[in-house]
Parts: C-alpha cells; sequence; structure tokens
C-alpha cells in the first residue's frame, strides 16, 4: 500500500456537507429504499441550511449513536517475533546507511518505521478495514449493508462519498480513527443487534471517497488513508472491474499486501445467468497478472467474492469472512510485514548483489607490488647488495686495486652521475605509480558493489591516496640501505690477513731480487721469485675466493634491505588506503547482514 505524504488535518477545510450530501436515494441493508422528503432538498446551501442539517441529524441516521463514552483501557498492539525482528533490522539498516545514502531513498523506510510504532501505540483488539472502490461502485451500499444501517450517503450524485466515514462496532477505537484523520463528526456507531456481542466486534469500517473522483482532494484522501488502515475491501462492478487505473495505481502496487485485501465484485444482481460467474473468473485472472495471490484452497492471500449489496445476496458471507478475519487479531502485524516487504524490495537495488564483492588477497599483495615499485623496492636491494659486494671486494682485494679504485674515485665528479631532470622524471614516474596502484585497488574493491557503496569504497581510496607519494618518499629514506659501510662476515678478518701475507711475500721476493741485483745478497733466484709468484698469483686468488664467498650474504643483505621497504610501503598503503577501504567494505557487509534479516526473516 503506498503511503503518501498529506495533511492529516486537510478534512478540517472541508465544509460539513461532506458528511451528509443531500440528493439521491439512499438503499437499507435489507434493499428498501427510504425516500428524501422535498423539504429537505430545499435547504441545501448556507449557514441556515447547515444548522438545519445538524438539527435533523438525529432524523436522518437513527440508527447511529455518536455519543462518546468513558475511554476504555486499550490494549496496545503486540508486534509478532519474526515481525519484531525485521523492524528492528530494518531501523538498524536505515541508520548504518544515512550516511552513505540520500534521505530521499530512505524515506520509504522510514515512514514504514514511523508508521510501524505509531501503530504499536494504538489498540492491538481493533482491526481498521477501509472500503474502497471507483465512482458508482455500490461500495457506500456495502458499507451500510455491513453495519446493518443507512450510515453512509448514497445515491446517483457523483460523487457521493466526499469524505471518509468511520463506523466502530466497539469502544477503544478513538485512537486508530483520529490517526486516520477523521473528525468526531464523520464517526459512527451501529446500534446494539440484541442477540449477544456482534460478531465484527473490534472492527473499524471507514467508507473512502471515490478513488477515480474527479476531485483532487477526494484522491489524496483515499491515498493517504490507504496507507494507514489494516485492510482494504476493493469494490468493483461488473463495468469497472478491468479499470486500468484501479489495477496499475492500487492493485499492482499492492500485490504484496493480498493477505490484508478483500475483492469484492458488487451489483452481481444486475449480470443474468451465468455471467456473473464468467465476469469473477476474469476478475480473477486479473488480480493473477497484477500479482496478487488470492487465498484460495486454504492458501493466504486477497479474498474473492461477489454480492450485491442492494438485494443483500452474498453480503452474509462478506460478513462471516470479515467476522473470521477480525477476530484472528492480525491483520495490523500482517499489513506491517508487508509494509516491510515493500521497503526491502525497492531498496534491494542498494544492498543485494550476486557478485562475490571485497577484497581478496591477491588483490591487496598486487597493490604492495605496485607501491614497492614506485619507491623501487627491487632497486634498492640490488643497491644494497652490490653496495656489499663492493666493500667486501675493497676489504679482500689487493691493495693493487684498492689503490687503482682509490684513484678512480678520486677522478669522478662529486655532482653525481645522473643529470637532475632524470630524477624529477623518476619522481613523476613513481607518482603515476602510486596513483595507477590506488585506482586499480579502488576498482576492484568496488567490483559487484552496489553504486552507492561503490562510490564510498572509491571516496575512501581517493581520501587515503592524498599525501601517499609524500609518505612514501619519507620511508625510502628511513627505510632504504642503512648509511655507513654494510655489516662485515667473521671471516672478512682472515681474508684480509691473508692478503696482507701475500703482499708481504710479494715485497719480500722483491726486496731479495733487488738485494741480489745491487750485490747485497748472494745470487739465488729462485727462492725470491717463488715468494713474488706466491704473493702475485694468491693476491687476486683470495680476491676471486672472498667474491665467489660473498655472493650469498650480498645477495641477504641485498633481499632484506628490499623487504624491508616492501614492508613499509605496504604498511604505509594499508594504513592510508587498504583500511578505510576495508572499513567501508565491512559497513557494507553489516547493511547487507541486517537487510538479509529484513528479508529473510519473512520467508
Amino acid at each position: 500500500m503506498t503511503v503518501t505524504d498529506q495533511d492529516p488535518t486537510e478534512h478540517a477545510d472541508e465544509p460539513d456537507h461532506d458528511a451528509h450530501h443531500g440528493g439521491g436515494d439512499r438503499s437499507a441493508p435489507g434493499g428498501a429504499c427510504a425516500t428524501r422528503t422535498d423539504s429537505t432538498e430545499t435547504w441545501d446551501d448556507g449557514l441556515i441550511a447547515r444548522r438545519v442539517a445538524e438539527a435533523a441529524e438525529g432524523d436522518r441516521f437513527p440508527m447511529t449513536d455518536n455519543r462518546s463514552a468513558a475511554s476504555p483501557t486499550v490494549t496496545p498492539l503486540v508486534h509478532e517475533g519474526s515481525l519484531r525482528s525485521r523492524l528492528e533490522a530494518l531501523r538498524e539498516l536505515v541508520g548504518l546507511s544515512r550516511t552513505r545514502l540520500d534521505s530521499r531513498t530512505l524515506s520509504g523506510a522510514g515512514r514504514v518505521l514511523d508508521e510501524a510504532a505509531a501503530r504499536r501505540r494504538l489498540s492491538g483488539q481493533h482491526t481498521v478495514v477501509a472500503i474502497a472502490g471507483a465512482t458508482g461502485s455500490g461500495k457506500s451500499q456495502l458499507f451500510n449493508a455491513l453495519a446493518g444501517v443507512t450510515i453512509s450517503e448514497t445515491g446517483v450524485r457523483r460523487p457521493t462519498t466526499a469524505a471518509p466515514i468511520a463506523c466502530s462496532w466497539s469502544d477503544g477505537a478513538a485512537g486508530l480513527i483520529e490517526r486516520l484523520g477523521i473528525p468526531p463528526r464523520l464517526r459512527r456507531r451501529p446500534l446494539p443487534t440484541g442477540d449477544g456481542e456482534s460478531p465484527l466486534r473490534g472492527l473499524v469500517l471507514v467508507d473512502l471517497p471515490d478513488h477515480d473522483s474527479a476531485a483532487v482532494q477526494h484522491r489524496r484522501h483515499v491515498d493517504r488513508i490507504l496507507g494507514l488502515v489494516d485492510a482494504v475491501i476493493w469494490v468493483v462492478d461488473p463495468e469497472k472491474y478491468a479499470d486500468a487505473v484501479l489495477h496499475e495505481r492500487y492493485l499492482r502496487p499492492m500485490a504484496a499486501h493480498a493477505e490484508v485485501m478483500f475483492v469484492v465484485l458488487n451489483q452481481v444482481d444486475r449480470l443474468p445467468g451465468e455471467a456473473a460467474e464468467q465476469v469473477l473468473d476474469d476478475l480473477r485472472r486479473l488480480l493473477d497478472e497484477d500479482g496478487i495471490a488470492l487465498g484460495e484452497y486454504g492458501e493466504p492471500g486477497t479474498t474473492v467474492l461477489a454480492l450485491s449489496a442492494l438485494t443483500g445476496d452474498g453480503v452474509g458471507e462478506l460478513r462471516e469472512v470479515l467476522g473470521q478475519f477480525v477476530s484472528e487479531r492480525g491483520a495490523a502485524n500482517r499489513r506491517i510485514s508487508a509494509d516491510v516487504d515493500v521497503a526491502a524490495a525497492r531498496l534491494r537495488p542498494l544492498y543485494a548483489t550476486q557478485r562475490r564483492t571485497g577484497l581478496s588477497e591477491q588483490a591487496r599483495e598486487e597493490f604492495s607490488d605496485r607501491l614497492a615499485d614506485a619507491v623501487g623496492a627491487t632497486a634498492a636491494g640490488e643497491a644494497a647488495e652490490r653496495a656489499w659486494l663492493r666493500n667486501a671486494n675493497r676489504a679482500c682485494g689487493t691493495p693493487w686495486l684498492r689503490l687503482w679504485r682509490w684513484y678512480q674515485d678520486r677522478g669522478e665528479p662529486t655532482t653525481g652521475r645522473l643529470p637532475s631532470r632524470t630524477q624529477a622524471d623518476e619522481e613523476a614516474t613513481a607518482r603515476q605509480r602510486v596513483e595507477q596502484a590506488v585506482r586499480t585497488v579502488a576498482d576492484r574493491a568496488s567490483a559487484g558493489l552496489p553504486a552507492p557503496w561503490a562510490l564510498a569504497v572509491r571516496e575512501a581510496a581517493l581520501r587515503g591516496s592524498q599525501g601517499l607519494p609524500e609518505a612514501l618518499d619519507e620511508l625510502t629514506v628511513r627505510a632504504g640501505v642503512p648509511a655507513g659501510r654494510p655489516p662485515r662476515p667473521g671471516w672478512w678478518p682472515v681474508a684480509v690477513l691473508t692478503q696482507a701475507c701475500m703482499t708481504i711475500l710479494q715485497f719480500l721476493g722483491g726486496l731479495w731480487l733487488l738485494g741480489q741485483i745491487i750485490g747485497v745478497m748472494a745470487p739465488n733466484l729462485g727462492v725470491p721469485v717463488l715468494l713474488m709468484v706466491i704473493g702475485i698469483v694468491g693476491g687476486p686468488l683470495i680476491e676471486w675466493s672472498c667474491r665467489m664467498a660473498a655472493r650469498g650474504p650480498a645477495r641477504r643483505y641485498g633481499l632484506e634491505a628490499e623487504r624491508r621497504l616492501r614492508e613499509a610501503a605496504a604498511g604505509c598503503g594499508r594504513a592510508r588506503v587498504l583500511d578505510p577501504v576495508a572499513a567501508e567494505l565491512l559497513r557494507y557487509r553489516e547493511v547487507r547482514e541486517q537487510y538479509g534479516r529484513v528479508v529473510g526473516a519473512g520467508r
């Protein structure tokens, strides 16, 4: 049922003659007609006429009792366990979604919660049933027939019913009628039948204006009250039962409320032979096409009946079905449950998705890898490995090689080997890589999400990416290759000492040969040459051996430097981007769980 926002006091602007229309014939419950006197039609306008009409009220409606009695104790409506759980879930759903969805989108669910709370505070022992129909369908006749007394005006003038009229079969329904915005002058009570308690005790019957009335105010009354009553009796006639306005504007949108609807084919006395059954079958077909479940063979759904309010044929069956419906005291909860179903169906595109959503571990790793590439973690590890090897070569190399490298280092310019333009280009490339990594992880995290939540995920990633390149640059400085020399393994001193021995052997052999040349020492080429050969060959051999032995430690040192930088970049990306994105995904999972409670508990 559609709930429309209308001012509940709009009936106050209507003149009093909306309640008691002049002109036309009225049909009594048993089919006997009472004819109005000509004197009544004479005073049909002005203040004096309204006062005369009010004075004659007792004569026009002798069977009604509109006196205010002492307010009885009202037992509030109690929601069933499943319905209470669904309402709580819907309330949580709306609360969690306020920052992600606009108020207009959540207004329907908010109205359902408000109306459910308002209905819960009112009587749970009464069932409010509205009689709705098109112009000339005979709904006012049916209203009078069910009440057993002429309450609602009937006649040939259209529209006849200009304002809703309420009839209550028991006390305690004042709050329910006030919620409908029906003033006291349009509230009626049928007189006691005298044969015990009425089977319709607890019923509040409301006669609505025509839903196809030319007066906009009448249609507003219908739309507003249809959103507040517990059940509806739709009265159709053989001529307008297939009216497109009825089916498209009311019945089809109310398909979820099938259990609290009655569809009555009135005026069957005008149909000859088996025509009534044929029209009734066609009416059932149209209702089925509208998606309305029919309550046949004991199944819950809409009750479809054929009757004649004029002759009384079938009215007793409707009264019996309506009495059983009211005695169950479950219409209000079923109506609210159907409203929750409608609200959940409208919100489904915003919460439900057929795809698996979330941020996979693979997407997280790829994001970390992209950030590591942006900060040059691999290059930093390779640089650390080269630095370790260079220090090993310097420590374990021959003195002559170290002397040569020292000479080369002195000849290099102190301003660096790379021009500044190349460094700026590398920084720009690194920033682009960071931005691309953020866009990629945001797209993967939002894939399959409903539009509002996908937008929230992308916005969270975008906010986190602000300042991320600068933070990564700082991390590169702090977590990069440590300043100073790399650590030295324990075998380095042995290698250095051995290399020094080889150098000493070279010096001893050279001095020995020099002494022989100048005649200081006795000639003996074998020993000094051997010492020099050992020193000359042994030095490079030791250097080569140390270089081979240094590859493993240098590789581990480079990997450790790369790992530190990768972990630092991944931690920064996780704190700034992945954690906010995960928070949005967690919020979406929470609202989806609540939406599942709203939908699943009702199945």
